[in-house]
């Protein structure tokens, strides 16, 4: 998450009524295993951005939140369109945590261990790549959650830019029940890490770049049953959806990415592979249940 900038508060509250999904039977059905949808960005238009993404195909999306103050709306927002959430603190918002957000993230993991939509700990992790954030803090609050992801026997959402090998260092000495490394770009020897500890990795927008070479690679070549599909929307715009510098100063916005790009940046990941999308469909949302098995409990479309 937040590769692109970090997002402003959730403001808005969330709608009584949720638009009705309405989407091709015929077309392959896919899980957007990451997707920020109580974002500031979509407060306008949320139940939209849910019914456009089921519009597409997009059955389920699992939605993680990054900070205490979210926990709550990430809650509400699965419970109303029959996807699932993870609740976390992000180490981006590390900062403005404190000790007593782990005890409540305990309490609330204890309230809500038997909810059905509850499937991760997350989005936590490390990022080392955000210049002026505090390395120790933020170990000291990914490595708390791992122990709350241990106590609860639910898998973790990570966030491991530039943080892999830390990240497996405590994996190491406190497995957890797998779940997925979100947005990995990292080597394939960290990548063959992270899935002989039980994780899945995650691939989006960023791979639709034709200079991401690295990156499209593992794409193609990791073993299928290794990975899942996401947007981390609002964040990782795809190609098209991105716009320069340049074209910013002159008053062209960044395209907002949602859920309903999901199956274009599967087709990408599907070609690279020289697999068809209703074969990829099918794998990916196999993995995206056996990273997080709380899935398969839920009525996924």
């Amino acid at each position: 998450m937040l590769p692109v900038g970090l997002h402003r508060l959730a403001s808005n509250g969330i709608a009584t009524q949720a638009q009705e999904p309405v989407h091709d039977a015929q077309m392959p059905t896919w899980i957007d295993t990451h997707c920020h949808l109580d974002a500031a960005e979509f407060a306008p238009d949320r139940d939209a951005v849910r019914a456009a993404a089921s519009a597409e195909g997009v059955s389920h999306l699992v939605i993680p939140a990054v900070q205490r103050s979210h926990w709550q709306e990430v809650i509400a927002l699965a419970h109303r369109h029959g996807d699932s959430y993870a609740l976390g603190i992000h180490p981006l918002y590390t900062p403005g945590a404190d000790e007593s957000d782990i005890a409540a993230l305990r309490e609330l993991l204890t309230q809500q261990r038997d909810d059905p939509h509850l499937v991760a700990v997350g989005e936590v992790g490390l990022d080392f790549f955000v210049p002026g954030l505090d390395v120790d803090r933020q170990i000291w609050f990914y490595e708390q959650q791992i122990k709350l992801a241990r106590e609860f026997d639910l898998p973790v959402i990570l966030h491991v830019r530039k943080s892999s090998d830390r990240l497996l260092k405590t994996l190491r000495k406190h497995p957890v029940v797998g779940g997925i490394a979100h947005a990995f770009n990292g080597s394939a020897q960290q990548a063959q890490a992270f899935i002989d500890l039980g994780f899945k990795l995650g691939f989006g927008g960023a791979v639709t770049y034709d200079r991401a070479l690295k990156l499209r690679e593992m794409a193609a070549s990791l073993p299928l049953d290794a990975l899942v599909l996401e947007t981390d929307a609002p964040d990782i715009p795809p190609h098209w959806l991105y716009t320069t510098a340049e074209q910013r100063i002159a008053g062209q916005p960044q395209g907002r990415n949602s859920s309903a790009e999901l199956p274009r940046i599967a087709a990408e990941v599907a070609q690279l592979r020289g697999i068809s999308a209703a074969e990829l469909a099918q794998a990916s949302t196999a993995n995206a249940r056996s990273a997080l098995k709380g899935l398969p409990a839920l009525q996924l479309a």
